[in-house]
């Protein structure tokens, strides 16, 4: 009797020593007040090293022409002007084309683009993640090959393609392109994989709902994360689109054009080159901050799984 209450004892014992083993581990791992702090400052270094460059392009376009070539060069402005900013409007208006076309050009391009990116690409992602159809798997293995082309590598490629059709010097040989992009695609597909379930397009199916209900109704707006960064990615990239090989007429050039030869007559515009960069990163950085949580919720729930 007196061996099994001792032996009783002993493997309680046993176990209560290694609950609490277990529990110190825990505890070991567990992130700490000390460590949040750590991770705030470290995370707080790096989002100031990532907001340098553009508090760097401020000063840049604030300095007047002694202090943009004073060497050693100084981060932040001493004097600031807003000359570099007058002379930059002064020169627009001074254009034979009016600046209004250049940006009328380039609103043109990135909106109708952007839009048209994101129709494709959702639409290509929705059949290849949700509708089994023979051969999706080696399709989407090329669309992921396809991303390590670069555009200079495919573009006597497109030049051709363009010419056969007859794009040449017109919209379409910016825009069209822009539709097809495999990166969009594949952020669209990963995604509606990831968060479009089964079994609610199951349901919808069942009360008699059409594919293209389905995509719009509710596969749309359960990635509404994704395809918001997909328009911020989109839209920057044709923004930011200047004088390439396809467009050779003035009336059809883009604003980046535009600013890009105002600035190339030397130093003595070397300001209104710095204020120009300024002006091109607003709209962007504009369009960002306005959809900055949907990009967040994007990047963290992409890599997740059922």
């Amino acid at each position: 009797m007196i061996s099994k209450i001792t032996a009783k004892l002993r493997a309680y014992w046993e176990q209560r020593q290694k609950n609490k083993g277990h529990n110190a581990f825990k505890r070991s791992v567990t992130r700490s007040a000390g460590g949040d702090v750590g991770i705030y400052i470290l995370l707080g270094i790096v989002a100031t090293i990532m907001v340098l460059p553009m508090v760097y392009a401020v000063a840049q376009s604030l300095k007047p022409l002694d202090e943009l070539w004073v060497f050693p060069p100084r981060f932040f402005v001493v004097n600031p002007t807003m000359k570099n900013f007058r002379d930059l409007f002064r020169l627009m208006g001074s254009s034979w084309v009016p600046f209004s076309r250049y940006i009328f050009n380039t609103v043109l391009i990135s909106v109708v683009g952007t839009t048209g990116n994101v129709l494709f690409s959702s639409y290509a992602a929705y059949a290849i993640a949700k509708i089994a159809f023979p051969g999706r798997k080696f399709l989407f293995s090329i669309i992921i090959y396809s991303l390590m082309f670069n555009a200079t590598v495919t573009g006597i490629t497109n030049f051709i393609t363009m010419s056969l059709l007859g794009w040449v010097d017109t919209y379409l040989a910016i825009i069209v392109p822009a539709f097809c992009t495999t990166f969009g695609l594949y952020l669209m597909k990963q995604f509606m994989e990831t968060n479009v379930t089964n079994a609610v397009l199951e349901s919808a199916r069942l009360e008699g709902a059409n594919e293209n209900k389905i995509f719009w109704k509710i596969a749309m707006p359960m990635v509404k994360p994704a395809w918001v960064t997909l328009v911020i990615f989109a839209f920057r990239d044709l923004w930011n689109t200047g004088a390439n090989m396809y467009i050779y007429s003035e009336q059809l050039k883009t604003f980046n054009y535009a600013i890009s030869q105002l600035v190339t007559s030397g130093i003595a515009r070397s300001g209104v080159g710095a204020a120009s960069t300024v002006v091109m990163m607003i709209v962007p950085i504009t369009v960002f901050i306005v959809a900055q949580s949907n990009v967040i919720q994007t990047m963290s729930t992409s890599g997740m799984k059922d």
